[in-house]
């Protein structure tokens, strides 16, 4: 009867541990700070004004060998 009176203890000791290292924790979450977006500029079509073309990229020559 001590025995199975010790195992049960046992049993029981090793469920709260378990039980206690999975509860969760009542402190609130750390939000994230805000990212602020940069406003990109865009050219604006007025009457009689052209859109500028986007620059060429330029090309790099293959080395010789």
């Amino acid at each position: 009867m001590k025995k199975f009176l010790i195992a049960i203890n046992i049993m029981l000791w090793s469920i709260v541990c378990v039980q206690l290292a999975h509860a969760e924790t009542k402190q609130p979450a750390k939000s994230k700070p805000a990212v602020v977006k940069k406003e990109v500029k865009k050219h604006k079509k007025f009457e009689g004004t052209k859109v500028p073309d986007a620059p060429a990229k330029k090309s790099v020559p293959a080395k010789k060998k």
